[in-house]
């Protein structure tokens, strides 16, 4: 079966998750939009909840799902986010930030509760680092900041690490996130100590934040071509 079929699976499991009353962070990506309109079907039943949405995107979908959105702001709690991510490993250790989102997931997330990831069996991977790493980075002297992100991976054991400039689809001008940063993809092919290279990262001034979720998701779902396998720590 297809991976859409997969992420479906993972997104109305996740549904259990959800409680009337709930405060929850709407994640980013493919198959946080799934869930999210799944989500809408259960508001137009009757669920009482709201959302906080991680991405500009993502608020256009629930909008369109008939989901009530807060301001971040005015949430004095969340109580679950659901979201994506682009690589999971067997600690939950995670990567995230392909779709550009990874500031604004970081912040929700850390803040809720209880972090539920859902993906599709693909995203579970041995390892981290065959998808590049995400690092947001603020524009201002960001040459010179993607020299001390290598240096930064590289005194973290990853060898020979890859560090590019992300642009828009046209390829010329760099991509935006909805902060107004740039982003560094940095393929690493493996991250042998994801709790170094974390902290190696968070020392460069000009590093916003960076891709690797670690600590937080409690709950990954997979979805599988037989329905949804469910992992708790």
């Amino acid at each position: 079966m297809s991976t859409s079929h997969q992420k479906t699976s993972a997104a109305i499991a996740a549904l259990d998750y959800v409680q009337d009353g709930m405060v929850l962070g709407l994640g980013s990506g493919s198959t946080a939009e799934v869930f999210v309109r799944k989500l809408g079907e259960y508001v137009a039943e009757g669920l009482s909840i709201k959302g906080v949405p991680t991405s500009e995107r993502t608020a256009d979908v629930a909008r369109e799902a008939g989901i009530p959105l807060i301001p971040v702001d005015q949430a004095d709690c969340l109580h679950v986010t659901i979201d994506g991510a682009d690589e999971v490993d067997g600690h939950f250790q995670l990567i995230k930030g392909g779709g550009g989102c990874l500031l604004r997931e970081k912040i929700i997330a850390h803040a809720s509760d209880l972090m539920v990831v859902i993906i599709d069996e693909t995203k579970l991977v041995g390892a981290l680092g065959e998808f590049p790493l995400p690092v947001e980075v603020d524009p201002f002297a960001f040459t010179l900041t993607a020299k001390k992100v290598y240096d930064a991976l590289t005194r973290s054991g990853i060898e020979r690490p890859d560090v590019q400039l992300r642009r828009k689809g046209d390829g010329l001008a760099p991509y935006i996130t909805d902060g107004g940063n740039y982003i560094l993809d940095c393929a690493c092919r493996t991250i042998p100590n994801a709790s170094a290279t974390d902290q190696a990262l968070k020392t460069i001034p000009g590093v916003v934040e960076h891709g690797l979720f670690l600590g937080l998701a409690r709950v990954v779902i997979v979805g599988e071509d037989s329905g949804a396998r469910v992992m708790e720590l």
